[in-house]
């Protein structure tokens, strides 16, 4: 005799249609499509039913991911299984250092270096940058966005200046 199912999917005709035009969008991410199928494959009250294995193995998810997307379904409900949530340290959180703190920074570090140095360091950046925003941005940030746009810090007379590519004839 087989183990009753702990949490057991049953969707409403509205709930099912409204799965199926999630997937037809084309701008819905992979996560969420991922999640709309597993509950469609699961619903008791429209057949196939298909076993969590079955449908991890079609879906090319994990049967842990079927799990926690039964179990979020089935304790806080389908909008909650629907909204993305991102842990701080995903590459999709809120990046401090957007355009705009990128082109400020920039500015700064072609400007006039501060009087009694020679060049403008990461170091004077920083402290540049605490006092021109709101919000206080790290050392290692300031790094990274002068490092991507291409910018040299060692110029001794001009501060920071583009680095030119050569081509070679």
């Amino acid at each position: 005799m087989a183990r009753k199912k702990k949490y057991p999917v049953c969707l409403t005709d509205d709930e099912v249609k409204m799965l199926r035009g999630l997937l037809r969008k084309k701008d819905i991410s992979q996560t969420v499509c991922n999640r709309c199928r597993i509950l469609l494959d699961l619903d008791e009250n429209h057949l196939p039913t298909l076993t969590y294995k079955q449908s991890a193995n079609a879906h090319g998810t994990c049967i842990a991911t079927v799990t926690n997307t039964v179990t979020i379904y089935t304790n806080k409900g389908l909008q909650a299984l629907l909204k993305l949530k991102r842990s701080g340290n995903s590459n999709n959180a809120r990046r401090k250092v957007d355009g705009r703190v990128e082109a400020k920074i920039i500015q700064i570090a072609c400007g006039p270096v501060p009087e009694g140095h020679s060049r403008w360091t990461i170091r004077l950046l920083e402290d540049r940058m605490k006092i021109e925003l709101d919000e206080p941005i790290s050392r290692e940030a300031i790094r990274r966005s002068l490092k991507k746009t291409g910018l040299d810090l060692t110029v001794v007379n001009t501060g920071a200046y583009r680095l030119q590519t050569i081509q070679n004839l």
